[in-house]
């Protein structure tokens, strides 16, 4: 038994101190071991080979979260139909684990996936899966109880994530370091030090309540999740993820490897009803919360309207700096925004980071990552680059014409 298939085996007997569902354990242990992806792909094969070229319908899966929004916008507005492909009504999924199980197993085709789960599904498990596109920028926050003042109010507490390979952990901790704080993970009811903050794993949608009970005292995750503790008077904003790493991608748009070599004109007619959802996005930011919301007929997420317009209308970003939530002001950013190329630099930043985070389980296979190769092996941009010309180029989501960026990492 590997340790990461021991450490599963040992939440899923002990009441899942660990935060997670037995179920989602029981999930991941499935994919812990060494070549446990491979009788898996090979039974996703054996779904889509009586489908040729764009016959293979479009299956997306997604978490409730305003991260998936180009998946379901494409959806909603027949982008997907009009690019000349077959789509299937979108599946919602409670977890990550949950969703990247269904993927791994075939019975979804187009996810957004947390940027630093790809490394783990695809250098961890061995799955061939590529990151095709981003899905949009910043979108996160660390959400607290209303007497958290700082960071440093969070030690001796307990902070949920949503998955440890997520660039929410990755900022969580960078956060907690310079707070002068040491990230641990303790099972329910053991102590934790002034100068410790015990983390656990909790799926977004139980995070509010969770908060709500004070069983947790912060947590940092996708919105609308932050905005729902706003808006029920539950919870606060500490800090934004985009305000510690500049625009940054929390989910990306990931594909099996299979579908880019055998289905090429299918996955660049995928990316672009992606890239078009995004465009379309940037200039329509209340009809998307509209089409998101509960009250929609497509009935894509449970929130409702307000939750979801505090997020991509961010009518009140302007507050969140006058009250010094948002230090960097200069950054002109929105709480949420999209664009769809996917920066090696980022990439690169992205696999130096996620070394330097604690995780839970087996974590071997990245000692040996180069960061340059990632970014080169993980990432194929091909799709997405004459996605992005064919609506008129970088300029339509404010990026540079080359295609370059530097990343800024900031307290």
């Amino acid at each position: 038994m590997t340790t990461e298939s021991r450490s599963l085996h040992l939440c899923a007997s002990s009441a899942c101190d660990c935060g997670m569902s037995r179920r989602d354990v029981l999930r991941l242990s499935a994919l812990a071991g060494a070549g446990a992806a491979a009788p898996l792909l090979a039974a996703g094969d054996a779904r889509p080979q009586a489908f040729k070229g764009d016959d293979q319908p479009v299956k997306i899966g997604y978490l409730p979260i305003t991260d998936a929004t180009p998946l379901l916008v494409a959806h909603g507005r027949g982008l997907f139909e009009r690019a000349g492909l077959k789509v299937e009504a979108p599946r919602l999924f409670r977890s990550w684990a949950q969703i990247v199980e269904a993927f791994v197993s075939g019975q979804v085709n187009v996810i957004h996936l947390l940027s630093p789960a790809t490394l783990w599904v695809r250098y961890g498990t061995k799955f061939p899966a590529k990151i095709v596109a981003w899905n949009h920028l910043n979108g996160s926050a660390v959400t607290v109880l209303p007497e958290i003042h700082s960071v440093k109010d969070l030690g001796g507490r307990t902070v949920a994530v949503p998955f440890w390979y997520s660039i929410h952990n990755i900022l969580l901790q960078q956060l907690l370091r310079e707070g002068g704080l040491t990230a641990v993970t303790r099972a329910r009811g053991a102590a934790v030090a002034p100068n410790e903050v015990n983390l656990v794993v909790l799926a977004p949608a139980e995070m509010v309540s969770a908060l709500a009970s004070k069983s947790i005292a912060g947590y940092i995750v996708a919105d609308p999740f932050n905005a729902a503790a706003e808006i029920s008077g539950v919870g606060k904003i500490l800090r934004f993820s985009g305000d510690v790493w500049k625009d940054h991608a929390c989910c990306v748009t990931f594909l099996a490897e299979r579908d880019l070599a055998e289905k090429p004109e299918w996955t660049q007619r995928v990316t672009d009803a992606i890239v078009q959802a995004q465009a379309w996005v940037r200039s329509n930011q209340l009809e998307t919360a509209k089409l998101l919301a509960s009250s929609d007929p497509h009935r894509y997420t449970p929130h409702p309207l307000p939750v979801l317009a505090k997020v991509l209308a961010a009518t009140d970003y302007s507050a969140y700096e006058a009250s010094g939530v948002v230090r960097h002001k200069g950054w002109y950013q929105r709480r949420i925004d999209f664009q769809p190329y996917p920066y090696p630099s980022y990439t690169e930043r992205l696999v130096q980071a996620i070394t330097e985070t604690k995780v839970e389980g087996d974590a071997g296979f990245l000692k040996g990552l180069d960061p340059k190769f990632v970014a080169r092996d993980l990432v194929d941009d091909r799709f997405v680059r004459k996605s992005i010309a064919s609506v008129g180029g970088p300029s339509v989501f404010g990026q540079p014409a080359d295609f370059k960026r530097q990343e800024v990492v900031l307290n």
